[in-house]
């Protein structure tokens, strides 16, 4: 979840590590620190709590110069934030930055105690400052040392240590926390994600699992976990500079709320013709394994999992394949049955969460057909380590809230689903063409939604004194409504939960009162009748309504329940549409909360860590 910048270069690269950070500030905000070496040797080192600003103004101050640095943004984990539990950790001439958890750092801890190391913080990363530095006491280089002290970690750690006693060199490691190698002409960087890089390289490569490596101005040498030198591929990026920055808007979330008009349209190029989908463009050999699917399990967390939830009912509908959706830091733990032919599709935005890539390993151990990942970011270890690997395009999302990768994963399922059931037979070219036509017009109802920006910004003014909220939808709206009080939760701060709207008798009826909003997903389809009379149940109780309403589904304003009433859209892609006004509705709440929309607190953008 932290962020993480080094750089060795003949000119000086305090800057450049700011920098970085202020890219990679979306995976942690609790604290950030910075450590520099000059060519004599002199260390550097400046944290400072709070956001990358405050450490910035800080170098600045303190005019802070050297050629080889590192730096790191965190989202506190062991220890609660402050200064002295920011990073880089030291000891003696030992510095590290880290992301992940060492979940052996106790006994660890007790051990360097033992061996008279002194701590100055509640961290387990301060044990690998200790554990490098004695173990450079007997190694013939910092890069044995450190190979010597992953050895004896369990846990997730993306890692990198400098000796000032030789500013000449960087030495990282990886084990289940992101890594990546940034290329110049006689200077070198790293980071924890390429978009730190952009403004000094376009050249990368992705540290493997278990990978070692050393860094000077000139080469970076790679090593796997035996210690045996390898080569990983460079590759070039083609990511927008400017990604990280807001433009004309006022906050990440917006931005990417506006771009998802532009995300969709990349998404679908080339995956789907006038009245087909491509499905070569799913991947190699992607045919062959399609018309073999008799079951697809999903594995997510967060937006994701809520992505696939909603999807589930297009496998099932669309395609006649069974589905079932499970949260992958449940399903990794449990005994699991695996049915046959069955295809196992991870979603993941930054293709790094932790639980969700445990997951994929683990099930690959388990005899699947094929695992396939849904996924934002094209060098991620997800799409690395699976079979098949379908693309979103949805662009860098930076907002901690995900908007865009949510709407462009819908997208990518939904061809999926068409995809499936061409190959088997179960969707008909008639069929097919109608979800085509739909899929073609997505982009353009997306903008529609749009347009009622204005309208949900004067609603959210209802809310601000609420402390609760409840979101109501049937079959696949209930996803939607899932993802909905999903956002609120994020970015709001106020306690929102989704219900399947028939399960309102069942519980959740006795929490209705003038002081619960409750906002209701209501689509014109076959259940509207039922949940006109789930409606009905809250207006009998006092309830506040806010029904999102195709305008052809015939509710009307009235005393304690306000409509928005939508265009109507083709039924396949409308849960894709009913999405966009709930975060323009989360967006705007959060505004008036007054809360820090792009970095909620206690949040950070990648989980990448249990």
């Amino acid at each position: 979840m932290c962020g993480i910048v080094g750089a060795i270069a003949q000119r000086e690269v305090s800057e450049i590590l700011i920098e970085g950070l202020k890219k990679l500030e979306y995976r942690g905000y609790d604290s950030a620190g910075v450590a520099v070496v000059d060519s004599e040797g002199k260390l550097t080192r400046v944290r400072r709590l709070g956001k990358v600003k405050e450490l910035a103004d800080a170098v600045d101050e303190m005019h802070t110069m050297g050629g080889t640095g590192i730096a790191h943004t965190r989202w506190a984990t062991h220890g609660e934030p402050s200064e002295a539990n920011a990073h880089p950790h030291v000891s003696a001439n030992i510095s590290i930055v880290h992301n992940g958890i060492i979940e052996n750092h106790e006994p660890l801890r007790a051990l360097l105690q033992e061996r008279g190391y002194i701590f100055n913080s509640q961290t387990d990363t301060e044990v690998i400052a200790h554990l490098v530095e004695w173990e450079l006491r007997s190694s013939a280089s910092l890069r044995e040392a450190v190979q010597k002290t992953v050895l004896q970690l369990e846990g997730a750690y993306g890692m990198v240590a400098l000796d000032s006693h030789d500013p000449s060199r960087l030495v990282v490691a990886r084990s289940g926390s992101p890594l990546v190698i940034g290329h110049g002409i006689g200077e070198n960087f790293l980071a924890s994600d390429q978009l730190a890089l952009l403004n000094v390289t376009r050249r990368f490569t992705y540290l493997e699992e278990g990978d070692v490596a050393e860094i000077t101005r000139r080469e970076v040498a790679i090593f796997d976990k035996t210690g045996n030198a390898i080569e990983r591929e460079m590759v070039e990026s083609n990511v927008e500079q400017d990604a990280g920055s807001k433009g004309k808007y006022r906050h990440f979330m917006q931005k990417e709320i506006f771009e998802q008009p532009s995300a969709l349209i990349s998404a679908l190029e080339g995956r789907i013709n006038d009245d087909s989908i491509v499905v070569e463009s799913i991947g190699n050999g992607a045919k062959e394994i399609l018309a073999k699917v008799q079951h697809v399990q999903i594995i997510a967390c967060g937006t994701s999992y809520n992505s696939g939830m909603a999807a589930r009912y297009w496998f099932e509908s669309l395609a006649g394949v069974s589905c079932d959706v499970e949260i992958a830091s449940e399903f990794r733990y449990r005994d699991f049955v695996v049915r046959p032919n069955s295809l196992l599709l991870t979603l993941s935005q930054s293709g790094e969460t932790a639980d969700t890539l445990a997951a994929l390993r683990l099930a690959k151990e388990k005899g699947y057909m094929s695992a396939m990942s849904i996924c934002n970011v094209s060098g991620s270890s997800l799409v690395r380590e699976s079979d098949l690997a379908f693309m979103t395009r949805a662009g860098t999302e930076i907002g901690v809230a995900s908007t865009k990768a949510f709407t462009t994963q819908l997208a990518a399922m939904l061809i999926l689903v068409t995809a499936i059931g061409k190959e088997q037979g179960t969707i008909k070219p008639e069929k097919e063409a109608e979800i085509v036509k739909s899929l073609h017009s997505l982009p353009a109802q997306i903008e529609k939604a749009l347009e009622f920006d204005k309208k949900i910004e004067a609603l959210a003014a209802d809310f601000a004194d609420k402390h609760h909220t409840l979101f109501l939808g049937r079959g696949e709206y209930y996803p939607i409504a899932m993802e909905a009080a999903l956002k609120v939760k994020e970015i709001s701060y106020i306690h929102a939960e989704a219900y399947a709207a028939g399960e309102l008798k069942h519980g959740p009826l006795a929490l209705v009162d003038a002081d619960m909003p409750v906002v209701v997903v209501a689509p014109n389809n076959d259940l509207l009748e039922k949940l006109k009379s789930n409606v009905e149940e809250v207006r009998a109780r006092g309830g506040l309504l806010y029904v999102f309403a195709d305008e052809n589904s015939g509710f009307e304003p009235c005393d304690g329940m306000k409509i928005i009433s939508l265009p109507h859209v083709d039924p396949i892609i409308a849960p894709i549409f009913h999405t966009v006004p709930m975060q323009l509705l989360s967006y705007h709440i959060a505004l008036i909360k007054g809360t820090d929309v792009d970095q909620p607190r206690n949040l950070a953008k990648a989980v990448t860590v249990e």
